[in-house]
């Protein structure tokens, strides 16, 4: 065993419960980052980012691509100094030592994930019986059958997580490459279309300023947008635990992905730019996938795309809510550890070294969360939640690249150090996380509405486990010694 192996295992609880099994090495874990950041949200955004900026979508993919790689950087250097799965809740409490800080952010992390994961969910099912309609195989479903696949679908994830993260990550890898496969088909025919000359390569230059904004706020509004495609990276580092080597394998990997998830994602942008025309692009703003769909409609018209795409979107929005719902319960863990949650959810499953009751509390939460969101089928849900996800996560990594500054300052000079986030781009990040974040950038007033209201559940839950510790003689961060 390594030194930092002796030390994550030093910082847990002592007693007979057992430690999360590490399986992760460099093609894993590169997978893992690839397919989380893939995910269903270059599936949901291009065509509303091509509706509002016209053919430079490109552009605002490239500028989210830059805010999530300095963010990047400042998880590579706390990560590899702190190996532990909590994430940015353990970043913060070392940084600010606030008991209530670390919770709201931690809570913060886990209510974004349980959402687009349980919305994946439900978009899941949407097009699965949308696949089976459009081939004849059977008639539109009610809204209750569609619901209670949705919450079928979340108990099958909760069973693979229990499984093992190994089979977990495995079945990841399945995914991943079926959603690799049918953007690599978007791009195919779009450059295909191209090559015969029938594309209109010039479109990647033209902006369309489609809602008015003026060019400098219609690019910050679509990059507010595109950052809900670059989240995922950052599920990663809760992963750590399970991860063998990670102070050594993490930043080259970490940074791997998310240079492929950007090239595809550009490539993607340029093939929808030259296929369809100004008019199209304007009118697929508010139709969720529509522009990849329609890509491959118009440029290969003998290829049945309408009848295989929506089951594609399924693997591709499958992925998405078991990575998600892989990190929900990983950070729930974490901090059950740290006895900022209550302990008993740190449990871990002797035999497969999974945690249960992680698994099975964000589970539940997320059944709710299903319920809850198809109620109003006349709300917009895909799309107030992925902007209420993307702005609860710029809200934490302005905090977490602070907290990397902070960090720094209060670091043991003896202690080795494997990745530094190069000068002074923590604030940096930590300044355009913020902006983004902000409502100049044309962001629904629901959205800060449902993280207002998320974060006001947090509170509650806050001040049960700190009753709970009372009772019990405990504070947080009893459960590390090096909190």
């Amino acid at each position: 065993m390594s030194a930092t192996s002796r030390e994550v295992s030093d910082s847990t609880p002592a007693g007979d419960a057992p430690e999360l099994k590490r399986v992760l090495g460099p093609k894993l874990l590169l997978l893992f980052i690839v397919g989380d950041i893939l995910g269903a949200g270059v599936y949901a955004v291009t065509g509303t980012m091509a509706g509002t900026v016209g053919g430079i979508v490109w552009l605002p993919f490239l500028l989210a691509f830059i805010v999530a790689t300095l963010t990047a950087f400042s998880y590579l250097e706390l990560v590899t100094q702190y190996p532990q799965a909590a994430g940015a809740a353990l970043y913060t409490h070392k940084a600010y030592g606030i008991h209530f800080v670390t919770f709201l952010v931690a809570f913060a992390v886990v209510c974004s994930g349980i959402t687009s994961a349980s919305t994946s969910a439900n978009v899941l099912a949407q097009n699965f019986f949308g696949g089976l309609e459009i081939n004849g195989w059977m008639e539109a479903p009610a809204q209750g059958v569609v619901t209670a696949v949705a919450l079928g679908f979340m108990l099958l994830l909760a069973l693979i997580n229990l499984r093992g993260v190994g089979e977990s990550v495995k079945f990841n890898v399945v995914l991943t490459l079926v959603e690799m496969t049918a953007l690599c088909i978007v791009i195919g025919v779009g450059f295909y279309v191209m090559a015969q000359g029938g594309g209109n390569v010039g479109q990647i230059t033209v902006f369309t300023d489609g809602q008015d904004k003026g060019l400098f706020l219609a690019v910050t509004a679509a990059t507010s947008i595109a950052f809900f495609a670059m989240v995922g990276f950052e599920d990663s580092v809760n992963m750590v635990e399970e991860t063998h080597n990670p102070e050594r394998i993490f930043p080259r990997t970490m940074l791997t992905g998310l240079g492929i998830a950007m090239l595809l994602y550009m490539l993607v942008a340029v093939s929808v730019v030259s296929v369809l025309t100004p008019a199209e692009l304007t009118g697929i703003r508010e139709a969720e996938g529509a522009a990849l769909l329609e890509v491959v409609h118009k440029g290969s018209p003998d290829f049945p795309i309408d009848r295989v795409f929506p089951f594609l979107a399924v693997f591709a929005v499958a992925n998405t809510a078991l990575i998600n719902m892989l990190m929900a319960s990983r950070l729930i863990y974490g901090m059950a550890r740290q006895d900022v949650l209550p302990r008993p959810l740190g449990k871990v499953l002797p035999g497969r070294r999974t945690p249960w009751a992680g698994i099975a509390f964000s589970t539940v939460l997320a059944l709710g969360l299903i319920w809850y969101v198809t109620s109003d089928p006349d709300s917009n849900i895909v799309a107030n939640l992925s902007g209420t996800t993307a702005f609860l996560l710029l809200c934490v990594f302005t905090v977490v690249n602070v907290a990397c500054v902070v960090l720094r300052r209060k670091r043991d000079p003896d202690r080795e150090v494997f990745f530094t986030s190069p000068g002074q781009l923590p604030l940096v990040a930590a300044l355009l996380c913020a902006f983004l974040a902000g409502p100049w950038v044309g962001r629904d007033a629901i959205q800060y509405q449902i993280a207002g209201g998320l974060m006001g559940i947090g509170v509650v839950l806050w001040l049960v486990t700190w009753l709970v510790n009372r009772r019990t003689n405990r504070t947080a961060g009893s459960g590390a010694d090096d909190i």
